[in-house]
């Protein structure tokens, strides 16, 4: 059976992600089959982790699988041996591979070499773990997605790539404020507005956060600087100075709105202080979900009754 790898969020159908939330879901309420039982997975990483790893070692025990994990230095990813060799050789060991990488490219590289499915943990283009559990503490809160209206305050960067994909793929509505030379780029923009036109999103590109936020049921928001991006940070940190989510932007909300960031968070930059524990906050509920969600995610590619290799 062919290999199914998850780079994007836009691999998914619609009909697939309603089915992988609603088992996450599930496994939420309930203890998780051992689905993974005398499976092993490799979390190969080059950046470092707190959510994304525990979540998906802790996931990988809780279904009965065995997890390795290994760091940069263990393996030097396109340094010391290119991910074509070291996709190659983890398919002979390994069932699937999860890697969270610097450049998208090299999961590309890792997935077309590679014989077992591969999982996109973070590249510099994507984030679609995140936004798939993103997308599950959204229906967990609101009861619904399609029609909601989602407004991203901030860079355009990986996460809110996935999750514009996201959106696109489920019907939300999704607008997003970002200053000149952070918005979206263009290639982005026109694959979500391709998927949009079959669920009916409508997406809203802005440089007025006040813009995105009105009217909104969820607001996100996430680092003004990334990992990498050290050198610029205080390049960024003036041009976001007019896009930080305080209790002033949130007030254009919808009274009911939730408030959403992927963590780790920098509080008084693209977040003010206090608004992380605001009663409108939902951000641990969010992190805790990347567990769940990431759950139903590995018993659909890699269980032992789902498909695999």
């Amino acid at each position: 059976m062919k290999k199914e790898d998850l780079l994007s969020v836009a691999d998914l159908t619609p009909s697939e992600v309603k089915k992988i939330i609603a088992l996450a879901l599930k496994m939420k309420r309930g203890s998780a089959p051992k689905s993974l039982s005398g499976k092993i997975l490799v979390l190969l990483f080059e950046k470092p982790s707190l959510r994304t790893r525990v979540s998906f070692e802790v996931a990988i025990h809780q279904l009965g699988g065995y997890c390795i994990y290994l760091s940069p230095e263990e393996v030097g990813l396109g340094k010391r041996e290119p991910a074509s060799d070291v996709a190659r050789v983890l398919s002979h060991y390994v069932d699937g591979i999860i890697a969270r990488t610097y450049y998208h490219e090299t999961l590309r590289m890792l997935a077309e070499y590679s014989n077992v499915p591969v999982i996109n943990a973070l590249s510099d283009l994507e984030h679609p773990c995140q936004a798939l559990a993103d997308l599950m503490t959204i229906e967990e809160k609101k009861e619904k997605l399609k029609g909601l209206n989602l407004a991203f305050v901030g860079d355009g960067n990986n996460v809110a790539n996935s999750l514009l994909f996201a959106a696109a793929v489920t019907g939300i509505n999704f607008s997003i404020a970002s200053p000149a030379g952070y918005a979206v780029k263009k290639d982005i923009l026109q694959k979500a507005k391709d998927l949009a036109l079959q669920s009916g999103s409508q997406i809203l590109l802005t440089d007025k956060p006040e813009v995105a936020v009105k009217d909104a049921d969820v607001v996100y928001t996430d680092v003004w600087t990334s990992m990498g991006q050290e050198v610029e940070s205080a390049i960024r940190r003036k041009a976001f100075s007019r896009y930080q989510i305080d209790a002033r932007l949130l007030s254009l909300a919808k009274k009911n709105a939730i408030f959403m960031h992927p963590l780790p968070a920098h509080h008084g930059e693209e977040v003010a202080v206090g608004i992380v524990d605001d009663p409108r906050s939902v951000v641990f509920d969010q992190a805790e979900n990347r567990l769940h969600l990431q759950k139903a995610l590995l018993a659909k590619m890699y269980g032992n009754a789902g498909r695999t290799r």
